[in-house]
């Protein structure tokens, strides 16, 4: 892999990560709405692209991909929406915290918790709340993209790399933290999926069943 950039995740406060784990969100399992949510909006993009004619390329069926490895204690959840550029996760991944947000959450953090999701572009980062390593592997609906590769620890610091990713779309894979390994087990996810994620317009499988 070529080594596209490592840097500093853009933030005005190191703190921003310990508040995104304890206070924004009292209940650990929205990370799972919150990626699938994703998930599906990159497809819904990609359907609102190709209907403006931008892209000719073929769709296919629009499907969200749960997938748990016990061995390496992974969740990953795949979409074969619009997919990011390297620019994109640059300025939608990288610079995660505005002053505007900070001083949201100083003055909500009692009930920031919901209120903050969507605003601020912080729903990705509710994965750090159960995972200690987070990778984002993807490419873009665009004609001769690259796919890349993200990775952080929970720390500002990332690293940014090509990927040799041939399938467009975009995978979030969670390294899940020793005391977070519930969300490893099937009938957790089924529950998940139940409570969050039932009516959402896009398949979501598990092991090539239809969960939702």
């Amino acid at each position: 892999m070529t080594v596209l950039e490592q840097g500093t995740i853009t933030i005005h406060t190191e703190n921003i990560f310990p508040i995104i784990k304890k206070s924004l969100y009292t209940d650990h399992e929205v990370f799972f709405r919150e990626l699938v949510s994703n998930g599906v909006d990159a497809i819904s993009k990609l359907k609102t692209i190709a209907r403006s004619g931008e892209y000719s390329g073929e769709t296919g069926e629009p499907e969200i991909i749960v997938e748990v490895d016990k061995d390496s204690k992974t969740l990953s959840i795949t979409d074969n929406g619009i997919g990011l550029t390297a620019d994109e996760i640059k300025k939608y991944i990288n610079q995660v915290a505005f002053s505007s947000a900070e001083e949201f959450i100083q003055k909500y953090q009692s009930n920031a918790e919901n209120a903050i999701i969507g605003h601020f572009g912080l729903g990705f980062y509710s994965s750090f709340m159960v995972a200690k390593q987070v990778e984002i592997d993807t490419l873009s609906y665009q004609e001769g993209a690259q796919a890349v590769h993200w990775t952080c620890d929970g720390s500002p610091q990332f690293k940014l790399e090509d990927s040799n990713r041939t399938q467009r779309g975009t995978t979030i894979t969670l390294t899940l933290m020793d005391d977070e390994l519930e969300y490893l087990e099937a009938s957790r996810i089924r529950q998940l999926v139940k409570t969050y994620c039932d009516f959402m317009p896009v398949s979501i499988k598990m092991d090539g069943e239809t969960l939702n």
